[in-house]
């Protein structure tokens, strides 16, 4: 999959600037595809050269015109054809600390239980930032009442996709960490 989908898909939440997109992809996509601002705006002119979305300038007081974005019916087209297809291949794991972890044995213990630790706060902080963002989205409602209602749910179930990910992150880090502490006493 490209970022053209990615960034399509944001564009269903309605009209964006490039800086707004970014901080969507920060919060919605952050869990399941990354991108740097500079990635974003290289692919927004893409889009607009092949006519999948529009871009009009808004003029503002005191700061830099910036560009607004909206899906045309063609990007709309082609998010729907690409949404039908079926995923090229399933996910595959690329994982720099797992390669340390699978180095481990000949190695200090306590530099892989520290990367684990560092992991486990990545994770419980990501999963803190999902908390905010599922309360936001829920805005006092339960989940049946917000699924019931909501136009759009497909950000809902991603977040929880996220969510779900991060939970097991935390409890493999935390098993990890278990058998490296008991093998580093075993030394």
């Amino acid at each position: 999959m490209s970022l053209k989908y990615a960034v399509l898909a944001a564009l269903l939440e309605g009209e964006a600037s490039g800086y707004e997109l970014s901080k969507i992809f920060d919060v919605s996509f952050a869990n399941f595809w990354a991108c740097t601002p500079q990635q974003l705006y290289r692919e927004l002119e893409r889009l607009a050269g092949d006519g999948l979305i529009e871009a009009r300038v808004v003029r503002q007081e005191r700061r830099p015109d910036k560009r607004m974005f909206t899906l045309t019916e063609a990007g709309r087209g082609d998010l729907r054809a690409f949404a039908a297809e079926p995923p090229r291949r399933p996910t595959a794991i690329r994982d720099e600390l797992l390669i340390k972890v699978q180095a481990m044995d000949g190695t200090d213990p306590g530099a892989t239980a520290a990367l684990l630790e560092e992991r486990m706060a990545w994770a419980r902080g990501k999963l803190a930032r999902y908390a905010r963002v599922r309360e936001r989205l829920l805005d006092g409602r339960s989940e049946e009442e917000y699924l019931s209602g909501a136009d759009r749910v497909g950000p809902y179930l991603t977040l929880l996709g996220g969510i779900a990910f991060e939970e097991e992150n935390l409890r493999w880090c935390e098993r990890a960490l278990t058998v490296v502490r008991h093998r580093a006493r075993l030394r």
